[in-house]
Protein backbone atom coordinates (compact mmCIF):
# COMPACT_ATOMS: atom_id res chain seq x y z
CA UNK A 1 0.00 0.00 0.00
CA UNK A 2 1.25 3.54 -0.36
CA UNK A 3 -1.06 5.41 1.19
CA UNK A 4 0.62 6.54 4.61
CA UNK A 5 -0.83 7.68 7.85
CA UNK A 6 1.28 8.25 11.34
CA UNK A 7 0.18 10.59 14.38
CA UNK A 8 3.27 13.04 14.87
CA UNK A 9 5.32 10.68 18.26
CA UNK A 10 5.35 7.95 15.73
CA UNK A 11 7.08 9.18 12.44
CA UNK A 12 10.12 7.88 11.95
CA UNK A 13 12.76 10.40 11.26
CA UNK A 14 13.52 9.55 7.85
CA UNK A 15 9.82 9.85 7.36
CA UNK A 16 9.79 13.36 8.62
CA UNK A 17 12.64 14.18 6.40
CA UNK A 18 11.12 13.03 3.69
CA UNK A 19 7.88 14.62 4.41
CA UNK A 20 9.78 18.03 5.19
CA UNK A 21 11.62 17.81 2.10
CA UNK A 22 8.34 17.84 -0.20
CA UNK A 23 6.80 20.33 1.80
CA UNK A 24 9.79 22.67 1.09
CA UNK A 25 10.39 21.70 -2.34
CA UNK A 26 6.86 22.89 -2.76
CA UNK A 27 6.11 25.59 -0.72
CA UNK A 28 9.66 27.53 0.02
CA UNK A 29 11.13 26.52 -3.05
CA UNK A 30 8.64 26.11 -6.39
CA UNK A 31 6.17 29.19 -4.61
CA UNK A 32 8.97 30.96 -3.44
CA UNK A 33 7.59 31.57 -0.36
CA UNK A 34 9.78 31.53 2.48
CA UNK A 35 7.82 30.70 5.48
CA UNK A 36 8.48 28.85 8.98
CA UNK A 37 7.16 25.12 7.74
CA UNK A 38 8.94 24.15 11.39
CA UNK A 39 6.05 25.65 13.56
CA UNK A 40 6.25 23.02 16.39
CA UNK A 41 3.29 21.15 15.22
CA UNK A 42 4.73 17.96 13.29
CA UNK A 43 5.55 16.07 16.62
CA UNK A 44 2.36 16.84 18.63
CA UNK A 45 0.37 13.50 19.70
CA UNK A 46 -2.90 14.61 18.14
CA UNK A 47 -1.29 15.36 14.64
CA UNK A 48 -2.22 13.07 12.10
CA UNK A 49 -0.33 12.98 8.39
CA UNK A 50 -1.04 11.37 5.46
CA UNK A 51 1.01 10.89 2.79
CA UNK A 52 1.43 8.81 -1.02
CA UNK A 53 4.60 7.04 -1.38
CA UNK A 54 4.84 4.53 -3.96
CA UNK A 55 8.50 4.43 -4.03
CA UNK A 56 11.51 5.81 -2.37
CA UNK A 57 10.00 9.27 -1.71
CA UNK A 58 6.70 10.72 -0.92
CA UNK A 59 4.53 12.51 -3.76
CA UNK A 60 2.00 13.84 -1.94
CA UNK A 61 1.09 14.94 1.78
CA UNK A 62 -0.99 16.40 4.62
CA UNK A 63 -1.32 17.41 7.99
CA UNK A 64 -4.14 17.08 10.42
CA UNK A 65 -3.93 19.04 13.42
CA UNK A 66 -6.36 19.24 16.68
CA UNK A 67 -7.25 16.71 18.79
CA UNK A 68 -10.78 14.40 18.19
CA UNK A 69 -13.92 16.00 19.08
CA UNK A 70 -12.96 19.57 18.60
CA UNK A 71 -12.87 21.32 15.24
CA UNK A 72 -9.39 20.35 13.29
CA UNK A 73 -7.77 22.16 11.12
CA UNK A 74 -6.08 20.37 7.67
CA UNK A 75 -2.95 21.80 6.01
CA UNK A 76 0.35 21.58 4.68
CA UNK A 77 -1.97 20.03 1.71
CA UNK A 78 0.74 19.79 -1.55
CA UNK A 79 1.94 17.23 -3.94
CA UNK A 80 5.10 17.02 -6.09
CA UNK A 81 4.89 18.39 -9.21
CA UNK A 82 5.94 15.65 -11.05
CA UNK A 83 2.79 13.57 -9.83
CA UNK A 84 -0.03 16.18 -9.87
CA UNK A 85 -2.77 15.48 -12.06
CA UNK A 86 -2.92 11.90 -10.73
CA UNK A 87 -5.55 12.17 -8.49
CA UNK A 88 -3.27 12.38 -5.33
CA UNK A 89 -5.09 15.38 -3.52
CA UNK A 90 -8.16 13.69 -3.64
CA UNK A 91 -6.70 10.21 -2.38
CA UNK A 92 -5.31 12.49 0.35
CA UNK A 93 -8.25 14.34 1.40
CA UNK A 94 -10.44 11.15 1.55
CA UNK A 95 -8.12 10.09 4.27
CA UNK A 96 -8.01 13.03 6.32
CA UNK A 97 -12.08 13.25 5.93
CA UNK A 98 -11.72 9.38 6.96
CA UNK A 99 -9.05 10.26 9.84
CA UNK A 100 -12.03 13.30 10.99
CA UNK A 101 -15.03 11.27 11.27
CA UNK A 102 -17.81 13.58 12.22
CA UNK A 103 -15.30 16.64 13.82
CA UNK A 104 -15.54 20.00 12.03
CA UNK A 105 -12.51 21.08 10.31
CA UNK A 106 -11.11 24.23 8.48
CA UNK A 107 -8.45 24.87 5.98
CA UNK A 108 -6.91 27.92 4.27
CA UNK A 109 -7.14 27.17 0.63
CA UNK A 110 -4.83 28.48 -1.98
CA UNK A 111 -7.67 29.57 -4.50
CA UNK A 112 -7.20 27.31 -7.60
CA UNK A 113 -7.49 24.59 -5.30
CA UNK A 114 -10.60 25.75 -3.81
CA UNK A 115 -12.68 23.40 -5.83
CA UNK A 116 -10.55 20.29 -4.48
CA UNK A 117 -11.65 20.88 -0.92
CA UNK A 118 -15.57 21.63 -2.15
CA UNK A 119 -15.93 18.15 -3.65
CA UNK A 120 -15.24 17.29 0.21
CA UNK A 121 -17.93 19.41 1.61
CA UNK A 122 -15.13 22.61 2.66
CA UNK A 123 -17.48 25.51 1.60
CA UNK A 124 -15.44 29.27 1.65
CA UNK A 125 -15.60 31.29 4.60
CA UNK A 126 -14.87 35.02 4.20
CA UNK A 127 -13.05 37.05 1.40
CA UNK A 128 -9.84 35.72 -0.23
CA UNK A 129 -6.66 36.97 1.76
CA UNK A 130 -2.95 36.75 1.23
CA UNK A 131 -0.38 34.41 3.04
CA UNK A 132 2.68 34.48 2.20
CA UNK A 133 2.28 36.58 -1.05
CA UNK A 134 -0.66 33.68 -2.19
CA UNK A 135 -4.01 34.41 -2.24
CA UNK A 136 -5.84 31.72 -0.08
CA UNK A 137 -9.48 31.67 1.25
CA UNK A 138 -10.92 30.01 4.43
CA UNK A 139 -12.90 27.16 3.85
CA UNK A 140 -14.49 25.14 6.49
CA UNK A 141 -16.66 22.15 6.97
CA UNK A 142 -19.01 21.32 9.36
CA UNK A 143 -19.22 18.31 11.44
CA UNK A 144 -21.26 15.09 9.22
CA UNK A 145 -20.34 11.62 8.79
CA UNK A 146 -17.24 10.87 6.91
CA UNK A 147 -19.46 9.43 4.19
CA UNK A 148 -21.06 12.31 3.10
CA UNK A 149 -17.88 13.32 0.22
CA UNK A 150 -17.36 11.70 -3.17
CA UNK A 151 -13.37 11.75 -4.61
Amino acid sequence: MTLHSALGPDLSAADLYALLKLRVDVFVVEQDCPYPDLDGRDLLPDTIHVWWQPGAEPLACLRVLGAPGTERRVGRVCTAAQARGAGLGSRLMAAAIDHLGPDPSVLDAQLPAQSLYARFGYEPQGAPFLEDGIEHVRMRRPGQSSTAWRV
